[in-house]
């Protein structure tokens, strides 16, 4: 029986295969229900991120993981899924204190990455080369995929352990290198994982580097190295727009996937029932406390269902336990930051300012042990070109839409600027898939159906790209045709 630990920790940097001091000092890392610090992180400066790239680069070139087979490999991310759920525990004691995972959250942010990363290994197995057919070809054409080399992987804080994880295993399972760098908000996931890495893995020094730097300027180098291959980025539109940009100098393969503002469409055949209601408001409001660019954060309701839809909903909403996930009975916890909170509070007033009614919520509130915490908010009486229905808000705020009929449903669902996720419920499935169809955006689910091992991205400003399943292990390689004589 593996002894318990703990992993939040005060780390220091995982360049090619061992901890290094940081050039740049160190910074503190908070306990969002708290304010509390509860570790410190080590603050990587360029020259040694361009270590890291460095490692990472001649671990692909002439290292053994350029030399591995698609087994070995494999073998190697099976260990890391077993490691990941033997210490389940500990990744969700961190999970709470670090990001503000509740109990009700734990699948999504700690045991599906376990299991994402045991996928990644099957995945790694996937035949790289076939014949295919070819038009006009004398021969035999063979469609191969390599790996593409280093990939700079940036992740953000919301879901800072899924996110390191599902990039580190596509990365890995296609036979590439990494170098990770998470948030500065929440770092000790990806040291954490890091750790891990080290302690119960083979994977060979330099495949996996983590480094954690506070500054603009020694994260940009990931974008901007010409030994870096490709960047997988995933954050804001307005970052992802940068990171482009930067990724374009050497004209680095990218895989973006940023911001959301996803509508689910109730039509009016749905069945009503408590169990709907419970999901809609998790779905688009409560989910780690609002704060996923995957949240339904628009419902659009027919008109002669809107009232007692809100009605219904902010009885649940008044009964969200909101408070620290290491307390009994809390269902939605912090908000990542204090600067955060204030500017999902300066959402919900200039909404207000523009017209927008508050059902329930609307204020932070004060707890005596300090923290970040929102009430659950739904706003009403407003339009699907407002600021508050157009814009992202990152936080526990429900904007209900009214229409009538199926067209304008799908208007007010494409009227955003964004395209990630979305959803429809209704009793006719044929008539629900029709809505599905209409709507641009990567991903609808149908009466909770969500898509099983399908690739994940948006349209529009929602990303480049697509995680998940063989596409997504795609996105990490290149590939290549061979004519190969009759």
């Amino acid at each position: 029986m593996m002894a318990a630990s703990s992993l939040v920790d005060d780390y220091d940097l995982y360049i090619n295969g061992s901890w290094v001091q940081p050039e740049s000092g160190r910074y503190d890392v908070s306990d969002p229900s708290t304010g509390a610090v509860i570790a410190s992180a080590p603050d990587a400066g360029p020259a040694q991120v361009e270590e890291a790239i460095n490692a990472a680069r001649t671990a692909f070139d002439t290292g053994p993981w350029a030399m591995a087979t698609q087994q070995e490999r494999s073998h190697c991310l099976r260990q890391l899924s077993d490691a990941l759920l033997a210490r389940g525990d500990e990744i969700y004691a961190l999970a709470q204190t670090e990001w503000g995972c509740t109990a009700n959250e734990r699948l999504i942010h700690v045991d599906g990455p376990a299991v994402m990363v045991g996928h990644a290994a099957e995945l790694a197995l996937e035949p790289i080369e076939a014949p295919m057919d070819a038009w006009g070809a004398a021969g035999t054409t063979l469609l191969r995929y390599e790996p593409l080399g280093v990939v700079a992987a940036t992740t953000p804080w919301n879901f800072p352990h899924t996110l390191n994880v599902m990039k580190l295993g596509a990365a890995l399972a296609a036979g590439n290198t990494l170098v990770l760098k998470p948030s500065p908000l929440t770092p000790l996931a990806g040291l954490a994982l890091a750790r891990i890495i080290n302690e119960e893995t083979d994977i060979p020094p330099g495949v996996v580097n983590v480094v954690t730097p506070a500054g603009l300027e020694a994260s940009k180098s990931l974008t901007l190295d010409p030994r870096v291959d490709m960047v997988s980025f995933t954050g804001s539109s307005s970052v992802g727009r940068e990171v482009m940009a930067g990724a374009a100098t050497t004209m680095k393969r990218i895989l973006l996937e940023c911001g959301g503002k996803s509508a689910s469409v109730l039509l009016d055949d749905v069945e009503l029932t408590d169990e709907l209601l419970e999901r809609l408001l998790f779905e688009g409001c409560t989910l780690h406390a609002g704060q996923a660019c995957i949240l339904n954060s628009r419902l659009v309701v027919p008109a002669e269902l809107h009232d007692d839809v809100v009605a219904r909903l902010v009885d649940l909403a008044r009964d969200v336990v909101v408070g620290n996930p290491a307390d009994d009975g809390v269902t939605m916890g912090p908000l990542i930051s204090r600067q955060h909170l204030e500017r999902v509070e300066n959402f919900v007033r200039r909404a207000e300012s523009e017209g927008a009614k508050v059902a329930t919520g609307g204020a932070r509130i004060e707890k005596p042990s300090g923290g970040y915490f929102f009430e659950p908010t739904i706003l009403t009486d407003t339009s699907a070109d407002s600021y508050i229905a157009q814009e992202e808000v990152f936080g526990p705020v429900l904007t209900v839409l009214r229409y009538r009929g199926d067209d304008e449903a799908v208007a007010i669902a494409n009227n955003s600027s964004y395209g990630l996720g979305g959803a429809v419920w209704g009793a006719d499935v044929d008539r629900a898939v029709d809505v599905a169809r209409r709507i641009r955006t990567g991903q609808v689910s149908i009466n909770g159906t969500i898509p099983g091992d399908a690739p994940f991205g948006g349209f529009k400003q929602s990303g480049i790209g697509r995680e998940g399943g063989v596409m997504g292990l795609r996105a990490y390689m290149e590939p290549k045709a061979i004519g190969v004589p009759a």
